[in-house]
């Protein structure tokens, strides 16, 4: 089981320990915010490109695939009405490689999406999530 502590620190920004890692997080100072770190939503697309990039490097090590400069952009879109969530979600895989390794990194990126990334399995329940490759030669 998960836990996360988070604790007010004053104004609108909390400390949260997280894996023993603190993190702070407070909202925009149009909302009482300081400014002093992320605010939470956008945390949801950290995790979710830290998520399948993790995926995406462990199978492309064991493909033995070669690649460099490897970057994943994730976009999302919130809705207009409260409660706001996203509800459209596009993930970028931006990397340097050979022409010959193309088809292996498309699966690499079909198993995250499809049956490794807990996040996109979870997000993908609340929102439409799309993806592509951008292969840039090595």
């Amino acid at each position: 089981m998960a836990e996360i502590i988070t604790k007010h620190t004053g104004g609108m920004a909390f400390a949260t320990v997280i894996d023993g890692h603190t993190l702070t997080i407070d909202a925009d100072p149009q909302f009482g915010g300081q400014d002093k770190g992320p605010k939470p939503k956008p945390l949801v697309l950290l995790s979710l490109s830290g998520c399948t990039g993790m995926d995406v490097v462990s199978l492309m090590h064991k493909m033995r695939v070669e690649f460099a400069d490897f970057v994943v952009k994730v976009n999302g879109e919130l809705t207009d009405e409260h409660p706001k969530y996203y509800h459209k979600i596009h993930i970028t895989y931006a990397l340097k490689t050979k022409p010959e390794y193309h088809e292996k990194i498309k699966k690499a990126v079909t198993l995250s999406q499809e049956r490794y990334c807990g996040v996109s399995y979870m997000l993908g329940k609340v929102a439409r999530l799309t993806h592509e490759i951008d292969f840039q030669e090595l």
